[in-house]
């Protein structure tokens, strides 16, 4: 049985893998408000106009058809990249990231390690690895790939579903990282290193789907509104524009969407609540409290 739809909007590596394989998708998995398909060798997804987008989705006016095989016309769509960040002010956004953890409570209901952003303790399985996702955003905000690596050992496969809580948690933990690019590290290639690691640990232990999702984060790219919240913080925008980002986020997925605004902030900050410690060898202004206040600049291609 085949079906052919024709998407409205359509993310680039969608797009990309769609043409070598001249429209043509197979099924993976259906879900209620999504089909995952293989095009191409790559793995992209088909859901409802209006949902959040990303590099491997195409969005269709109607429910997506559950089909076997699907033929999909990208003619009319409208093609969507993420902004091309780099070297983000890590004060700044270190600033909007306390200012939105304090305000966490007006985005509804945590869920998954979501929950940490407001003081509370994850349902099992995540509840077992609270130290250890601690462990990960500490070894973010501290520049410390070997120990981030370590920690996402434990959590990459963690959690229930195609996206498990631990996959988005990881995921967006090193997006965080790629954000700030070579000015917010003194270890450039070991976070390269440890992003590899991650994939080829993801490659082993999760679905073939979160495992792509993973990669991407990996490589700083995810849904749009992770992509827009970063925007906003690095801009400084307004509370609220910040917070319709966040909320945006935390509308994907049953709880993807709190994993990936906890592993965001988490590895911003090196925790979820209180002080993060301070990164070694760093030295902290006269003055100032943050040994991240140095100037910095934000590139937007």
């Amino acid at each position: 049985m085949s079906a052919t739809v024709a998407p409205v909007e359509i993310g680039w590596r969608a797009c990309i893998a769609l043409a070598r394989a001249r429209g043509s998708a197979r099924q993976l998995a259906t879900l209620s408000e999504s089909v995952y398909l293989l095009a191409a060798g790559e793995v992209v997804w088909l859901g409802r106009a209006g949902a959040a987008l990303h590099g491997r989705a195409a969005l269709v006016p109607s429910a997506p058809p559950d089909a076997a095989e699907l033929n999909i016309d990208v003619s009319c769509a409208r093609c969507w990249r993420p902004p091309a960040f780099h070297d983000l002010p890590r004060a700044r956004i270190a600033a909007g990231c306390r200012t939105l953890r304090d305000a966490i409570t007006t985005l509804g209901e945590p869920a998954g390690f979501g929950v940490l952003l407001a003081g509370g303790t994850p349902a099992f399985p995540l509840a077992d690895a609270v130290d250890v996702a601690g462990a990960l955003a500490e070894a973010c905000a501290t520049d410390d790939p070997p120990a981030a690596l370590a920690a996402a050992r434990t959590l990459i496969g963690l959690g229930p579903g195609l996206t498990p809580a631990g996959d988005d948690y990881v995921g967006a933990a090193f997006f965080a990282r790629m954000l700030l690019g070579p000015g917010g590290t003194r270890h450039a290639d070991g976070w390269a290193d440890a992003a590899a690691g991650v994939r080829a640990l993801a490659a082993e232990r999760t679905h073939p789907i979160s495992a792509a999702l993973l990669a991407d984060l990996t490589a700083g790219e995810g849904h749009a509104p992770l992509h827009d919240l970063a925007g906003a913080l690095a801009l400084e925008a307004p509370l609220p524009a910040t917070l319709a980002s966040a909320r945006r986020l935390t509308r994907i997925g049953h709880s993807s969407g709190w994993d990936m605004l906890a592993g965001f902030i988490g590895a911003i900050l090196g925790s979820w609540r209180g002080q993060r410690p301070p990164p070694p060898n760093l030295p902290v202004r006269a003055g100032c409290d943050d040994p991240f206040e140095a100037p910095s600049r934000m590139g937007v291609e």
